[in-house]
C-alpha cells in the first residue's frame, strides 16, 4: 500500500452518492498496446463501465491463466479513461509477476471477465475552478478520470506526471488530448524530488491556487500534497493501493490505515475507497 504512512490519524471517507452498482462483463478486448518499459495498455469493450464509471474508480480483471498455469485471483486496476459513447474503455498495467505477464498476453478479439464499477470515486466539488493531479508511474491512471472530467466541465487541470525516466511516463499523450496542463518530472532528469517539485508547484500557483489536490502513487507526493494543500486551503484527496483478493468487500484483506471503534471493523479501501479524504 502506498502513500499512508503519514496520514492515519487524517484519513477521512469521501461520500459519494452516485455509485454504480457494479456488474460482470464478458469484455472483449480492442487492443493490447505494449507502451515500452513493461507497460501495456489495455482497450476494452464495457458499454456499463464506460458510461457509469467515475474518476477513480477501478475494476477486477479474471486473468486466464494459459502458459502461466492458474490463476486464482483477479487483478484490480484502475480506469485509465472512459470512452462512453463508444462503450470503451482503458487500463494501463505493468508486467511485475505471473498474472500481469499473462495478461501482456492476451490478443485483441479475446474476452476478459470484468467485474466493475467498483469502488468510491474522487470528488470535485461542483465550484472548483482548478484542480491539482498529482500521479507517480501506474497512479497517473487513478486520476486521469478528473482530468476527463475537468475538460468537460471547463475546470483548469494541472497534472504531475512522475516516473522513474522519460521511457516510463504515463498520460502525456492523454494530457494533450484533454487540455491538461502537465508537469513532466522522472528521476532520470533529477527533477522529481519532492522539494524540487514543491519549488516548480508553487511558483506556479501561490498567487491562485487550486481548490483540490488529488493524488496517487507514491507516498513522498501524498505528504508533498498535504504540504500544499494545507499552505493554499484546498481539499485534498488521495488514492489509495492495496492487495485486494474480491474488491467488494468479501474477503476483508484491503483494510484502510484508518482508526476504527474497537466494535466494529475499519473502512476498507476496496469498497470504502480507494479514495479518501485527508485532514489538513
Amino acid at each position: 500500500m502506498s502513500g499512508t504512512s503519514a496520514l492515519e490519524d487524517r484519513l477521512q471517507l469521501l461520500p459519494n452518492a452516485r455509485r454504480a452498482a457494479p456488474r460482470i462483463t464478458e469484455a472483449t478486448v480492442r487492443s493490447n498496446t505494449d507502451l515500452g518499459a513493461s507497460q501495456h495498455r489495455l482497450l476494452l469493450t464495457g458499454e456499463w463501465i464506460a458510461r457509469n464509471a467515475q474518476a477513480g474508480e477501478f475494476v477486477m480483471i479474471t486473468v486466464p491463466g494459459g502458459a502461466e498455469g492458474q490463476i486464482l485471483l483477479p487483478r484490480p486496476m484502475a480506469i485509465h479513461r472512459r470512452y462512453p459513447d463508444a462503450g470503451l474503455f482503458e487500463v494501463i498495467f505493468k508486467v511485475v509477476g505471473r498474472g500481469t505477464r499473462a495478461l501482456a498476453s492476451i490478443a485483441a478479439g479475446e474476452s476478459l471477465t470484468i467485474t466493475g464499477p467498483l469502488g468510491n470515486a474522487f470528488s470535485t466539488p461542483p465550484d472548483a475552478t482548478s484542480v491539482l493531479l498529482i500521479g507517480r508511474g501506474i497512479g497517473v491512471c487513478s486520476v486521469m478520470g478528473v482530468a476527463e472530467d475537468a475538460q468537460l466541465s471547463g475546470v483548469r487541470a494541472t497534472m504531475v506526471i512522475s516516473s522513474r525516466s522519460p521511457e516510463t511516463a504515463i498520460g502525456l499523450d492523454d494530457c494533450d488530448e484533454l487540455g491538461a496542463e502537465a508537469f513532466r518530472v522522472d528521476d532520470a532528469a533529477g527533477n522529481s524530488a519532492p522539494e524540487t517539485l514543491e519549488r516548480m508547484l508553487r511558483e506556479r500557483f501561490d498567487t491562485s491556487p487550486p481548490q483540490v489536490v488529488m493524488v496517487c502513487g507514491s507516498q513522498r507526493l501524498t505528504v508533498l500534497g498535504t504540504t500544499l494543500a494545507e499552505s493554499w486551503g484546498a481539499d485534498l484527496q488521495v488514492s489509495l493501493e492495496a492487495n485486494m483478493a474480491c474488491g467488494i468487500g468479501y474477503c476483508h484483506g484491503c483494510a484502510a490505515p484508518m482508526r476504527s471503534r474497537p466494535d466494529r471493523e475499519g473502512p476498507l479501501v476496496c469498497v470504502d475507497g480507494p479514495v479518501f479524504r485527508v485532514e489538513v
